[in-house]
């Protein structure tokens, strides 16, 4: 296979080395693993179109489509944004959790993503990264949170999922998108190698849901639930969840349930579930 190369253009940048998918390939596809193959293209416009297309064609789980550069990602609610080529991390896996696991449970793969993520990048850079409900990932930059990353999780066809995770790595302050947006480099990262910091993810990815899977699922049994609370950002504050309809609820937020939804306790004391379909977003009231 020929190796990608990233064009020279107005995103080419010489401190931006790319990817060696050589390398990730001899680290992460490996006998008895999760990755069954690794392709990195030098752009695409969605990692994660590319890869549900894939997947109707029967891909096997574990394919693994990472971009140097992504001209139309896409986030929740179909938000389109775009980075300098080779800034970030920007990547999608197939899953195929099989029948042990119930459709039910799947709402919980963008939350295992998150703390799946959220590990690999504190143990690879050194960055303390928080997870804001349902599927952002957050660094502390200038005493402020900002969001770093973010998760998209598609249905493809019956029984496989793509799951698609983008992470701003060396984006400099002018080249945010907009000021709420931060980078691992801006949060004072150890590393910003992507290639270390892109292994570290995906065997963090690997671990968490060989666990979750061989647990039907269960994110009690799994560890998952425990696991996404103690590092969930969102959890015992005063938020503000925008609904469809113009509409609007306030309160604080006590609890994940079991179905991945966040419990919302308003100024009556009334608990509400708020569920990852029905949000538009959810961010601090004021």
């Amino acid at each position: 296979m020929t190796e990608p190369r990233t064009p020279a253009g107005r995103w080419s940048d010489l401190e931006r080395p790319p990817l060696n998918a050589r390398a990730l390939r001899r680290g992460l596809v490996v006998p008895g693993g999760l990755w069954t193959s690794l392709d990195v293209v030098a752009a695409t416009g969605s990692t994660n179109s590319d890869l549900v297309a894939r997947a109707t064609r029967g891909a096997a789980e574990g394919a693994v489509l990472v971009a140097e550069e992504q001209t139309a990602g896409r986030g929740r609610l179909d938000r389109r944004w775009s980075a300098p080529a080779r800034s970030g991390i920007f990547f999608s896996v197939l899953l195929r959790p099989g029948p042990d696991v119930p459709v039910a449970r799947l709402g919980w793969l963008p939350l295992l993503t998150g703390v799946a993520v959220a590990t690999g990048l504190a143990r690879a850079a050194g960055v303390d990264t928080a997870l804001k409900w349902p599927n952002d990932l957050l660094v502390t930059v200038d005493g402020e949170e900002r969001k770093a990353g973010g998760i998209l999780v598609e249905r493809a066809g019956d029984d496989a999922v793509v799951v698609g995770v983008g992470v701003n790595v060396s984006l400099r302050a002018d080249e945010l998108p907009v000021p709420t947006a931060g980078s691992l480099g801006l949060a004072d990262a150890v590393s910003v190698d992507r290639d270390t910091l892109l292994r570290a993810v995906l065997r963090s990815l690997e671990r968490r849901y060989g666990e979750w899977r061989a647990a039907g699922g269960d994110p009690a049994l799994s560890g998952l639930r425990e696991a996404y609370a103690a590092g969930c950002a969102t959890l015992g504050r005063t938020v503000r969840a925008e609904l469809p309809g113009d509409r609007a609820l306030t309160g604080e937020a006590v609890a994940v349930d079991g179905d991945g939804r966040l419990i919302l306790r308003t100024a009556d004391g009334t608990r509400h579930p708020v569920g990852a379909g029905d949000v538009v977003h959810v961010r601090g009231a004021r």
